[in-house]
């Protein structure tokens, strides 16, 4: 597996190596071991979650959780493909403000590390696309926070206006200057 450090303080892309034969292949998305010798703070998996979604441009975001439930998120497509989003939160950042993008699919073999302090979201390419997480703490619904998909604070650049978004997600106020 390759730790891939991105544009945001704290997000990695997470490359799996899969050795392929006849059958198929077979990688790691997650290695502990990997994951503490580059250095990377992920307290160990706590909670799994799959979002199914039916329509393309099914949007879901962007969502995170506040201290002191804060969580770091590893995101990772079993079926379909995405375009997923990091946005940094964290006033004290030098990437405060700033987002990333990146395609996943079940083809390319790559995840999203995400770090607390981090906001996510992703729009589905394709109908039927099956997401998975991997968190480090447990929900708490409390600590729930959103901004929304389009808020001009980040101007974030999606490849499509959505198709299904959830009312809570249209809800959210903008994020504070």
């Amino acid at each position: 597996m390759k730790i891939v450090p991105a544009a945001i303080a704290g997000v990695f892309v997470i490359e799996s190596e899969p050795a392929a034969d006849e059958r198929g292949s077979f990688g790691r998305t997650y290695c502990r071991q990997e994951f503490r010798k580059s250095g990377l703070s992920f307290g160990g998996i706590t909670q799994m979650s799959r979002s199914r979604n039916i329509a393309k441009g099914t949007l879901r975001g962007l969502h995170w959780q506040a201290e002191p439930r804060a969580e770091n998120k590893l995101v990772q497509v079993a079926r379909g493909r995405i375009y997923d989003v990091a946005v940094d939160i964290r006033p004290a950042s030098p990437t405060f403000r700033r987002w990333l993008a990146l395609e996943l699919d079940a083809e390319n073999g790559k995840a999203l590390l995400i770090p607390k302090g981090c906001a996510h979201g992703f729009i589905t390419l394709e109908p039927d696309t099956l997401v998975d997480y991997a968190m480090d703490e447990d929900y708490a619904p409390e600590q729930a926070r959103g901004a929304r998909w389009d808020d001009p604070a980040f101007g974030i650049s999606w490849p499509a206006i959505p198709a299904a978004i959830a009312p809570r997600d249209l809800a959210w106020p903008d994020f504070p200057p």
